[in-house]
């Protein structure tokens, strides 16, 4: 919450003579003033399925297989030669899948 630093600040005796009804006022007007920026922001970047991506680029370098690595067969996704669980068949399996 943010706070006002150079509003002048309450005394005691301003606090003891707010009302209830005034706090429970003053409480339920800021509530109702505050928007929510995150959702709206999150909401914004968001693609919807189905959406026409046939003008954009992969931005991410794509390296072939090294020597070091596999491809699991049951998920299909490379990994370092320390994830392999065991192998079915002669087929490679990670330990996500085993």
């Amino acid at each position: 919450m943010a706070t006002d630093y150079d509003t002048p600040r309450k005394t005691d005796e301003d606090v003891d003579s707010d009302s209830l009804e005034e706090l429970k006022a003053r409480r339920n007007d800021k509530s109702a003033s505050s928007v929510d920026v995150d959702d709206f922001e999150a909401a914004e970047g968001m693609e919807l399925p189905g959406a026409d991506l046939s003008n954009e680029e992969l931005a991410v370098r794509v390296l072939p297989k090294q020597a070091d690595e596999f491809t699991c067969m049951s998920c299909f996704l490379v990994h370092h030669r320390s994830q392999l669980a065991r192998e079915k068949n002669g087929q490679p399996i990670c330990r996500d899948c085993e």
